[in-house]
């Protein structure tokens, strides 16, 4: 049997995106984001927010460590990693999320600016852009709606 090890997330930057350079010369981008889960509680929905690492490496996460705000909008694409260390005889970890794709969704709160895709090297690169949102795909073109039939069944 195959593990499976992939998350998607769409949330709010917590904080503004920090980028660092490690020893290698590698680039490291990393932020959190919010991601709410409704409930009820008893006669009323409750919002309960779930805060989540994010890691962005390389080239990625310095072309979008600009854009990525607090109170940003994106959608992550990604694994978990879990992150083991000792500190003081104890026992460390930390689980985060690595991306493989980022989408920058809408604007910040108040904004009405668009956002972009983006994938990292090791997925092929930038892989398109966005129109408010939505995600267009470079490779594959969709006929104008004069081009459908009229007789859709549905």
């Amino acid at each position: 049997m195959v593990d499976i090890n992939h998350v998607i997330l769409i949330g709010r930057l917590t904080r503004d995106a920090e980028l660092k350079s490690i020893a290698s010369g590698q680039t490291v981008c990393k932020f959190s984001i919010a991601v709410n889960r409704r409930r009820k509680s008893g006669d009323q929905w409750e919002d309960e927010p779930n805060f989540f690492d994010i890691v962005v490496w390389g080239r990625q996460g310095e072309s979008l460590h600009q854009y990525l705000v607090k109170g940003k909008m994106v959608a992550v694409d990604g694994e978990l990693r879990q992150d083991r260390w000792q500190q003081d005889g104890q026992n460390r970890s930390k689980v985060e999320i690595v991306a493989a794709n980022l989408q920058l969704l809408g604007g910040n709160p108040g904004s009405g600016s668009g956002g972009g895709e983006y994938r990292s090297q090791a997925s092929g690169g930038y892989s398109g852009n966005t129109q408010n949102g939505a995600s267009v795909n470079q490779g594959s073109r969709v006929p104008a709606d004069d081009a459908f039939a009229d007789d859709i069944p549905f």
